[in-house]
């Protein structure tokens, strides 16, 4: 099995579906602990970039959230 650099980079879903290829391979007969152990590593340094990126969208969806309600309270108080 091929060991794939862990990228921040990557996309979201590329660093989860990978993390999904890694618990397949971690769940079958066929694999040495030298090569599981290495599959672990890179598993936990994709959760940790899938978990940054989630951070970072909803940070972001927070601060649009913000703007639109300032938005629509600055529309409210030039009507009035």
């Amino acid at each position: 099995m091929t060991k794939k650099r862990v990228n921040s980079q990557n996309s979201f879903e590329d660093d989860l579906k990978r993390l999904q290829n890694i618990s397949e391979a971690l769940e079958g007969d066929d694999i040495s602990l030298e090569e599981s152990v290495k599959l672990f590593e890179e598993g936990i340094n994709l959760s940790k970039n899938c978990y940054t990126k989630l951070n970072e969208a909803e940070l972001k969806i927070e601060e649009l959230k913000k703007q639109i309600q300032s938005d629509i309270n600055y529309d409210e108080d030039i009507e009035d």
